[in-house]
């Protein structure tokens, strides 16, 4: 039986370092494409970093991941409702798309927020019948 919530092979730690360096990746070249002299295009960067930080903190200090892993659900959940603000773009007349660099990552963040908050959930979930199984 495992004893650790993986997804494609690879554990929740693991997932959320790939996620953090992904947000910041998105959020540099955007701004960089985009040529965006706009601090909110590396808003995806922002939250990149302390997914980053705190997933690669799991990894060091794992007597401390279950707290950490916490707080980086809340930062996904974080990216998950701003990502929201890509409907508000439908009021628009020329659509979400309208700023075709702002509405893409918008979209990114809500889709991949959703998947991270539903993997972490299900990791935590995983972790708590394990636990309960082993008493």
């Amino acid at each position: 039986m495992k004893n650790e919530f993986t997804f494609l092979g690879v554990n929740m730690e693991g997932i959320s370092v790939i996620y953090g360096i992904c947000l910041l990746t998105w959020g540099f070249l955007i701004t960089f494409i985009s040529d965006s002299t706009s601090i909110t295009s590396l808003i995806p960067s922002m939250f990149g970093v302390p997914i980053l930080i705190l997933s690669i903190l799991a990894i060091w200090v794992p007597e401390r991941k279950k707290l950490l892993m916490h707080f980086a659900v809340i930062f996904g959940l974080l990216i998950f409702f701003g990502g929201l603000d890509f409907f508000r773009g439908f009021g628009s007349p020329d659509g979400p798309f309208e700023n075709v660099w702002a509405g893409s990552s918008k979209l990114m963040m809500l889709i991949t927020g959703l998947i991270y908050c539903v993997l972490c959930i299900l990791s935590f979930r995983f972790a708590r019948k394990n636990r309960t199984q082993s008493s």
